[in-house]
């Protein structure tokens, strides 16, 4: 059977890949001088091919070749028919992405390939991972336009395992920015599908670049000039605003200074989020983490992470917070702004405001999930007349912004509780301009500012989660008990009875509502005998880890009751429930309960 020409090129391409990967050339010119040294006589200085394959064949050199290529069928002649047929290519041990993906001819894909990585050397003490030890790992995170892949996690070390292959539909635009500190090397390999017909010289691609990159420059060295004027004239409106936190950059985490209104665009959520107050959530359950901080001093690193970072991290500082619940409230429609200030010791803060069509000003703390209805005192009314008391913990305003508009706050006074939200006001809010804020933030224009990926659906598993968790925390408080000379007796029927509560603590802090709380009294109430006592701990967390969450809670003296209870009939309870969202973040309710004969 003959091959088409495409095929045999792709053969021998295959065959040659392989044997560089295995040196097969080293290994033939090692046993060519082997075999004239050792096996002919002097005199015979020419080996005939017959010789060569035998030596080769001896030493085993072909049998390990033959082993790292296998024989492989044509995928949709086995979905045809279960007859077999013929192999008409072989490739390598780990198949070619086409074997395993649909790929549409009519578009244009790359194939990203990571071949491990080395120089990690944070990692180069780190020792090998003994068999079945929880370690450390790396995991890659690649955004590609509206693409997002995870590689298979592999332990740290100063030289990563990474085998892993990502499959990239191109399109028109460009990549993000690179870290300007290296903390490792990645061996890869690129490879276009469909292979491209023509491809254009380095001179053009390179000029192209430099057109880019030129026109880019332009643009953000005149975007600092007009922000240098507009600070100036800020200025001259009162001395005083020189102390006031109004931030018209900030640096993200490869040391790039960006226009704050670039840390944010509208992003829908598409399915995975259904309300406002559901994304809000969902940003207060991903983790805290304040930049850190190389050397004493006790100041805050100055650090705004780009969303990609943030996402991949699971964990950033309230600045990443917000910026994300602001671009999260704008895709569901709503006119919202991060506010820049200070809240109580005047430590920086931000959060995320918006505002009403009927002129309503809500305050969103993106930490926490909690909302908060602005009431501005008037500082001119007489003393008798009651002002509303503040129940937000904020202090200052310096200033606003969201993807399209940036004010400064030129009031007499920051501080909130008399701060008035008249945007329309410049003698209170002084605006940039919307062109100039356009002009190196807008999608889509040339700009070194990276895109916004898309969210990814959770890959937790909530009830075998939860299942687990709770099973540890079990075989905890069994633990600690033994320990104190105590025996545990679980009761099953009491431990599911505390769901109900569970799943009403969740939907009071997505939605701010109490409801079932009723019907979970009165199960408790049943489920307890008469002349016995009922105590319950519920705590929340934002972390999966079960011996972490048990030292917390040991730390608290109602916990630590329950958990340690003594007396008549004790009998203990505990349930778990985890809430998935988006990006594998997760709320986890924990509740522990006893009951036990009261003695009088």
């Amino acid at each position: 059977m003959s091959l088409p020409p495409e095929k045999v090129s792709e053969l021998k391409q295959i065959i040659h890949q392989q044997l560089v990967k295995m040196d097969v050339h080293g290994r033939i010119r090692e046993v060519l001088a082997e075999t004239i040294r050792e096996e002919l006589a002097p005199e015979h200085q020419q080996l005939s091919t017959e010789d060569l394959i035998k030596a080769l064949r001896q030493r085993g050199i072909i049998d390990d070749v033959m082993k790292e290529l296998k024989f492989v069928t044509d995928v949709n002649e086995k979905e045809r028919t279960s007859a077999p047929k013929p192999s008409t290519h072989f490739v390598a041990r780990e198949p070619p992405v086409l074997k395993r993906t649909n790929i549409d001819p009519t578009r244009r894909y790359l194939y990203l390939q990571v071949l491990g990585g080395k120089a990690f050397l944070e990692h180069l003490q780190e020792p090998e991972p003994l068999p079945g030890q929880i370690c450390s790992t790396f995991t890659l995170c690649l955004h590609f336009r509206n693409q997002r892949f995870r590689s298979k996690p592999v332990p740290c070390a100063c030289e990563p395992d990474f085998h892993d292959g990502f499959l990239l539909e191109v399109h028109k635009g460009s990549l993000g920015t690179e870290s300007k500190v290296s903390v490792g090397v990645l061996n890869i390999r690129l490879e276009m599908y469909p292979q491209l017909n023509k491809t254009l010289s380095p001179e053009i691609t390179n000029t192209q670049f430099a057109l880019e990159r030129q026109k880019t420059a332009e643009k953000e060295r005149l975007f600092l000039v007009y922000a240098k004027q507009w600070w100036r004239e800020y200025l001259q409106i009162r001395p005083t605003h020189n102390v006031r936190l109004v931030k018209i950059f900030a640096q993200d985490e490869n040391g790039v200074n960006r226009p704050v209104c670039s840390y944010i665009r509208p992003l829908r959520a598409g399915r995975l989020l259904d309300t406002p107050r559901q994304a809000a959530r969902f940003v207060s359950v991903l983790g805290y983490e304040r930049a850190p901080v190389i050397g004493g001093g006790g100041g805050k690193q100055e650090q705004w992470c780009t969303l990609l970072a943030f996402l991949c991290r699971n964990q950033g500082d309230c600045e990443d917070h917000a910026n994300l619940l602001c671009s999260l409230l704008l895709g569901f429609g709503l006119e919202a702004f991060v506010c820049v200030g200070t809240k109580a010791k005047g430590v920086p803060h931000t959060w995320v405001m918006t505002c009403g069509t009927d002129g309503t000003i809500t305050f969103w703390e993106s930490l926490t999930g909690h909302r908060y209805i602005h009431r501005p005192i008037n500082p001119d009314d007489p003393p008798l007349v009651e002002q509303p008391k503040p129940l937000y913990p904020y202090r200052t305003i310096g200033c606003i912004f969201n993807h399209q508009k940036f004010f400064g706050n030129c009031q007499p006074s920051d501080a909130v509780e008399v701060c008035v939200f008249d945007l329309h006001d410049e003698s209170k809010w002084k605006p940039m301009s919307g062109e100039a804020i356009k002009s190196v933030c807008s999608p889509g224009t040339t700009s070194s500012v990276p895109p916004f990926p898309p969210l990814c659906a959770s890959t937790i598993d909530a009830a075998v989660t939860s299942n687990e968790i709770e099973l540890q925390l079990r075989i905890l408080v069994s633990e600690h008990r033994k320990d104190l000379g105590l025996s545990t007796v679980w009761d099953d029927h009491l431990s599911y009875l505390l769901s109900p509560a569970l799943a009403a603590y969740e939907l009071e802090r997505t939605t701010s509502l109490s409801a079932g709380n009723e019907e979970f009294q009165d199960a408790v109430r049943r489920a307890v005998p008469d002349g016995h006592t009922f105590k319950g701990f519920p705590i929340h967390f934002v972390y999966r880890n079960a011996r972490r969450a048990f030292a917390t809670c040991l730390r608290s003296p109602f916990c630590e009751e329950i958990i340690c209870c003594r007396g008549d009939q004790v009998r203990l309870a505990v349930r778990v429930r985890v809430f998935a969202y988006p990006e594998s973040a997760c709320a986890v309710w924990i509740m522990f309960a006893c009951k036990y004969r009261s003695v009088l």
